[in-house]
């Protein structure tokens, strides 16, 4: 049987695990809503994703993930959903 401390820090770090988790969820959901949910979703989704806010760090912070990276990662993938309509001459 474990000591108590030892099984407290696991149950502390199975915690953490969950809570990382969790907050990636919140990230993945914005990311769905933001490639594919009705056009007020995205448009709200592509604010929070791509507008330099706090609370986005934040959540990326909390999620694991680094905001600017996730940021050039996603703008490439719109570059590739949504490409620029080419311009005639």
């Amino acid at each position: 049987m474990p000591e108590p401390n030892v099984e407290r820090e696991l149950m502390s770090a199975e915690e953490g695990v969950c809570e990382v988790r969790l907050w990636q969820a919140v990230v993945v959901r914005t990311i769905q809503d933001w490639m594919s949910g009705p056009l007020r979703q995205k448009r709200q989704a592509e604010s929070y994703l791509f507008d330099r806010n706090t609370d986005f760090a934040r959540v990326c912070e909390s999620a694991g993930l680094n905001a600017d990276d996730l940021r050039v990662r996603l703008t490439k993938i719109g570059s590739r959903l949504h490409p620029e309509p080419a311009i005639s001459a």
